[in-house]
This record gives structure tokens, sequence and C-alpha cells, in this order.
């Protein structure tokens, strides 16, 4: 028997086929094609369906899966968004805080929080710095009601969406990629974050209705090569040092443009080294303190001509106040579905200590606090980004943001080493 309809309809020895005389045994090859072609049809009719239901029932499957495993949406997803925004004080704001369970966007959020603001955070837990640490500050947070939407700001319908549940009053946008040097090492991940992300972000404010004043996140890093000090927010800030800092000045250049294309009130903040409790891992003081305590050795950087590297050290408190008087002071969006109606405010502030610091008396600082002698290797600074000093020129925030930092150097590290010591399970006790 042929083992195919193939092989009954074509046989494997061509010129070898006998035509039958026997008409009837003809009709019965012919009906015998037929029969099997038939069936055939039938079951690819069949098999062609089940493929179909099978696909149907995959997508099916696909859909309810993406759906129960994303990090939002729902109605319990909701509700929360909704609880964490609810306003529990007179005049009280409800805010978005992109980079929530980041240094500076825990501490703003808490401080919100705590005076009866509604908060809602929002942050990816990238990997740049230990995610373990952003998902301590997010317990931290959530221990005081505040609610963190795991999420990226260049997900557009994620921000409108959150939008449409919240008619926010305020933006506090602090997500960001942060440092200088890994600037280096991957670029893409500073125009994806500090750019596109900022777009995302003024695209999805700028449509809302009502449009949110927004406050976010510069850097004193756009000073760049500037020589002038202290820096002035009227000072040149067309030589950036590193790509990191080209980004926050692209930042300020396309916030003006929102302002005054749609009326969205935007202040910017330009942070002077921000340090303290729960800070970033890869700033100086942070690894100063882990290398130190772990007994290996420190790299010093220091500037032409052997001068030492300052900074205008930045108590992450003060940083604080002054985000927070910039919400305060921010003033209305004019803008509304999109179209602006009139000017709307548009600020930029220094937010520093006035008092720089060279980094081996930083060093000196974590040796008497932590008890323990540093393992200095000071080295030339390598052509990476960094600027020498930074000093920040503050009567704008204190004229208009009623500013005014309180805490020193010595006071701050000594409350970071304090937590440090706490929080890595370290039995010293700090002085």
């Amino acid at each position: 028997m042929p083992s195919s309809l193939e092989d009954e309809l074509f046989p494997s020895t061509p010129g070898k086929f006998k035509i039958e005389r026997n008409h009837g045994m003809m009709n019965r090859q012919v009906y015998r094609c037929f029969a099997s072609t038939s069936t055939m049809f039938l079951w690819a009719l069949f098999l062609i369906a089940l493929t179909a239901s099978y696909l149907s029932f995959q997508s099916f499957v696909d859909t309810g899966s993406k759906y129960l495993s994303a990090s939002w949406g729902g109605i319990q997803w909701e509700k929360q968004v909704r609880t964490s925004s609810q306003i529990h004080r007179q005049g009280g704001m409800s805010v978005l805080v992109t980079g929530a369970a980041g240094f500076v966007g825990s501490h703003v959020s808490l401080a919100l929080k705590r005076r009866g603001d509604g908060v809602v955070g929002l942050d990816n837990f990238n990997d740049y710095y230990d995610p373990s640490l952003k998902k301590a500050r997010k317990s931290l947070l959530t221990s005081h009601g505040v609610f963190i939407v795991e999420g990226d700001i260049n997900d557009a319908k994620l921000l409108a969406k959150l939008f449409d549940v919240v008619a926010f009053t305020h933006v506090m946008h602090l997500a960001a990629q942060a440092g200088v040097r890994y600037a280096m090492e991957n670029p893409h991940s500073y125009v994806h974050s500090n750019i596109a992300g900022l777009v995302t972000l003024l695209e999805a404010c700028k449509t809302a209705n009502p449009q949110p004043s927004i406050v976010w996140a510069s850097s004193s890093s756009v000073y760049g090569l500037n020589e002038k000090v202290p820096f002035s927010e009227s000072d040149r800030t067309d030589q950036p040092a590193s790509l990191y800092a080209a980004t926050k000045k692209a930042g300020e250049e396309i916030t003006h443009t929102y302002n005054h294309i749609y009326g969205l009130s935007i202040t910017g903040l330009r942070f002077f080294t921000v340090y303290g409790p729960w800070g970033r891992p890869d700033m100086a003081y942070f690894s100063f303190t882990r290398n130190i305590l772990q007994g290996k050795p420190i790299t010093v950087y220091r500037g032409k001509n052997r001068v030492d590297l300052a900074r205008d050290f930045t108590y992450i408190d003060d940083i604080v106040k002054g985000c927070v008087g910039s919400l305060d002071t921010s003033g209305k969006s004019t803008g509304s579905g999109g179209k602006k109606r009139g000017p709307a405010p548009y600020r930029i502030f220094n937010l520093g200590n006035t008092s720089p610091v060279t980094v081996p008396t930083l060093v000196s600082i974590l040796e008497r606090h932590l008890k323990v002698k540093a393992k200095r290797n000071i080295v030339d600074m390598p052509g990476n980004g960094d600027v020498p000093f930074t000093h920040a020129n503050i009567s704008s925030a204190r004229r208009e943001l009623g500013y005014k930092p309180t805490t020193d150097l010595q006071t701050g590290l000594k409350k970071f080493v304090k937590w440090y010591l706490s929080y890595y399970g370290y039995g010293k006790t700090v002085n």
C-alpha cells in the first residue's frame, strides 16, 4: 500500500505505469483517490481549527499572565495610589515624587507625608547601586503610609494612568541617572533617564488637567568649568565638564521650553554635593566610610598643582528644606489640556551650604568619628568629568524660599556615621 497521497498520485518509477483495460478497476482507483483526498482535507481543516484554538487560548493566557504580573494597574493598585495621595492638612498638596526610593526622594517624601501632604512615589529600582538600599528606603516609606509605584518615568502609559487616578497638584521630579564618572561607562543611561525621561514626564504634566506645578533636581555640575566663585544662578553654564552635567543643562533648557509653550510652573534646583543618612553608596563620603572600616585604602584625588579638591557639602535635611520650600512657593501652572493661558513661574535656585570643605578634611572628620585611621592613596584627578571645586551662592534661595542651611560638615558626618554603623550592623558608637 502506498505510504502517502503523493505516492498514490505520482508513482516513484515513471514510465512503468500501465493503463488498466478494465474500466471498473480504473473507477475504483479514482474513487480511492478522491476518498483519500477528502479525508486529508477534513484532517487539515481539523488541524487548522485546533491550531487556531490553541493560539487564541495561549494569547488569553499570556494576556492574563501579563495582567497578573504587572507592577501597576488594577482596582487594588488604584486604591493604594488614592489612599497614599490623600491630603491630611489644611491647604495641603498631593505630590508625585519620582525617584522616591532614592536618597533625596525618600527624605523629601517622608517630610511631606509627616506634615500631612499626599504623596505617591515612583521608582524603577535600577541597579546603578545596590537595590537593597532602595528597597529598605521603600520599606521605611511604606511604614509611614507612602505608596511607591515600581515603574519607569519613560512609561507614558503609567504616567497617564497616575494622573488619571490622582489630580496631583505638584510633581517633585528627582528620578535621574546620577554620578559623573559612570557616564563614561554607560552614557546612554543618562540620555534615557535625564533627557528622554524628563520629556516623557513633562508631556504627561502638560496634558494633565489640572496641570501640576513642577520642582525638579538639576545639579551644581552645570557650572562645569566656570571659575568664578561662588557659583551664582546668573553665571554661564555652557561649559559642562561631564555628560551628566550636559544632561542636566539640557534639562534646564527643556524645562524652560515647556514653561514657555505650555504654561507649566517649573522650578529647577541645583544641588551641591548632598550627603547624610540613607545616602548613595557611590558618593565619596560613603565609600570612604566603607573602606576605612574594612581596612582598605581610599583614593583621594587632587587637582592641578597639587591643589586639594573642595566641595560645598550640603546635609540632606537642608536640601529637604529647600525642596519643600520650592514646592510651597512654586505658584500655579497656567495651562489647560496642553494649552497655555498665561505666563507661569520659571525659577532656578542653588541649594548648597556655602562653606566648601576640602576632601582631605572630609577624610579627617570621618577618621575622628569612626576612630579608625584611613589608608590614603593620593593621586592626581583623572580627566573623568569631575571639577576641582564647588561653592554655592544661595542668596536667591534665601530670599525666595527662606532657605537657610544649618548643618555643618562635622555635625552632618557624625549623623551619617551613626546611621551607617547601625544600618550595616557595626557594634561601634559615635561620640
